[in-house]
């Protein structure tokens, strides 16, 4: 299957794809010509750059289209380089390639009732209309390359991620064993109790070194990256997502003291982030402001030596078991927007069974929610909730949110990694479930549409993967990656949720009963594209980061 039907027998997938993702760039850059020509003519005729959010939004993914065939591609040629191209990866690369540039001279997704199409752009997508694309589309998504993947999968063969490190990789098959024997085992039980995920439990990921993969090792961390800590969230979340989310919690709070706090502040707090003595929680989100944090409300006042708290936040996750609260809050009620924010560092005892929040000034209340639940979200009023003057991140007011968004990166890859975690669990109980149901006198797996369906979560599973590890790549060098970090989360969380509903569907009615894991999937792969930033904000980001 190595041939795309044409040129000649021996012709590499690799070969034509690299051709038509230079057709792909093509569209793309006509893409935001076009773009740039409607917020210019719009800014002419008095319009604000709101006018335009649905052309901008679409270049945002047909560039996200095209920098996950470009990683796509870039997989293929690593592995081709070490003599490991084999049939598996062509068919992957082929497939890949073949559905998505069928889908962006088409139809692309941006939910499921929007479309962007060239017309859109006042394009007819020529560039896309070439020989070799036309060829790819043709033969790339053929029946029986979706037979081969579906195949593999089955007999275990999976597609190598090429981490081109043997530490994360080692590391990840022990994470990965901890979460078969540890953690998925039990995930539907405490789903289905809606539970906090056991002490026990979280001991044991300390006790693994998962709270302070990316803590220099200065403080009792192992300083292995951003890379490792997206293998490690995307091997926990395979077991559940609850336990990927909290094994990402002391990550961005000592991101935060690393790049923002004192020195005191670090040998305080980073020590015990990395064992996991301290658990974090974030206390950004208000009732009122929900992505638009600049707007938000919480005030802290200076009284001598402490600040005094007044307000509401929501959305809290793992509010009650934590110790340590990294809260956004207003210290400078004169400084409008964004200037006037703080980050304060505030201890807070644990919560206790009928008494989740016994420190003065503070009380909560639950949320119930569909899925993500091990760690629940909580609703938090401060009135009068005290905060010692030293708390001030940095030691200077006003810096709070320049020193957040330091952390947004961080954090989109951390939930595009949790996405591919939650489809790559979606893929294995489809697998499982076709391969074992029986239907009309054999396995359902046999059925066209139900191959199908494996076929494609598989090949998009490995695309979310490949764009995932990319930014994350990127962000262990030191270079912004804040539209990197986008795209990744804005593809995977839609491949999270796609896998989860077909995986559903290839369950038929029993998908639907709580006893089977599939069902708590679907609830869980619902908040990936809401958190974090929606595929909206995430859509917004990248525009503005390219356009």
């Amino acid at each position: 299957m190595n041939d795309i039907a044409s040129r000649s027998a021996t012709e590499s997938p690799l070969d034509l794809a690299g051709r038509a993702l230079g057709q792909a760039r093509a569209y793309r850059d006509a893409v935001l010509a076009a773009c740039r020509g409607m917020v210019e003519r719009g800014a002419a005729a008095g319009e604000d750059n709101e006018a335009q959010q649905r052309a901008l939004h679409g270049y945002a993914w047909v560039a996200s289209y095209v920098e996950s065939l470009a990683q796509l591609h870039d997989w293929g040629q690593r592995l081709a380089e070490r003599g490991a191209f084999d049939e598996l990866a062509a068919d992957h690369v082929a497939i890949g390639f073949a559905e998505y540039l069928q889908q962006l001279r088409g139809g692309l997704p941006m939910s499921q009732c929007e479309f962007v199409r060239p017309l859109d752009f006042g394009l007819n997508g020529a560039q896309l209309d070439h020989p070799d694309v036309s060829r790819l589309i043709a033969a790339g998504n053929a029946p029986a390359r979706r037979a081969a993947v579906v195949a593999a999968a089955a007999a275990g063969r999976w597609p190598e991620p090429l981490l081109d490190n043997d530490d994360i990789e080692a590391f990840r098959q022990q994470v990965r064993r901890f979460a078969d024997e540890r953690i998925a085992p039990f995930a539907n039980d405490w789903h289905r109790q809606d539970i906090l995920i056991p002490d026990e439990i979280v001991a044991q990921m300390g006790e693994l070194g998962i709270f302070g993969l990316t803590i220099p090792e200065a403080w009792g961390g192992s300083d292995m990256g951003k890379l490792a800590m997206t293998v490690v969230s995307e091997e926990l979340s395979r077991g559940y997502i609850g336990t990927g989310s909290l094994g990402t919690r002391a990550e961005i709070a000592g991101e935060l003291l690393v790049t923002g706090g004192t020195a005191e502040q670090r040998d305080r707090y980073l020590p015990g982030l990395a064992s996991g003595a301290i658990l974090p929680t974030a206390v950004f989100t208000e009732p009122g402001s929900g992505s638009d944090l600049a707007s938000l409300k919480t005030r802290a006042v200076r009284d001598g030596e402490v600040f005094r708290i007044t307000g509401a936040k929501t959305w809290i996750t793992h509010a009650s078991r934590s110790d340590l609260m990294t809260m956004l809050v207003r210290t400078e009620a004169d400084v409008p927007g964004a200037r006037g924010i703080s980050l304060l560092l505030a201890d807070k005892p644990r919560g206790v069974p009928g008494n989740p929040f016994p420190a003065p000034g503070m009380r909560g209340s639950e949320i119930q929610v569909l899925g993500y639940r091990g760690m629940k979200e909580y609703e938090l009023a401060f009135d009068g909730f005290t905060v010692p003057v030293s708390a001030l991140l940095g030691g200077v007011p006003g810096q709070g949110f320049r020193q957040l968004m330091a952390t947004f990166e961080s954090a989109r890859i951390q939930t595009a990694a949790r996405a591919i975690g939650v489809g790559q669990n979606a893929l294995e109980l489809a697998l499982a479930y076709a391969l074992e149901r029986r239907q009309f006198g054999r396995p359902i797996v046999e059925f066209p549409r139900v191959r199908d369906k494996l076929a494609m979560m598989a090949v998009e599973t490995v695309i979310a993967r490949q764009l995932t590890y990319f930014a994350a790549r990127r962000k262990d060098t030191g270079k912004r990656c804040d539209v990197e970090a986008g795209m990744a989360k804005l593809l995977a969380a839609r491949v999270a949720w796609s896998n989860a509903d077909n995986a559903l569907q290839v369950h038929g009615g029993n998908g639907y009963a709580l006893e089977y894991p599939v069902s708590r999937l679907l609830c869980d792969a619902r908040i990936l594209n809401i958190f974090e930033g929606a595929g909206e904000i995430q859509a917004h980001i990248i525009a503005r980061g390219l356009v």
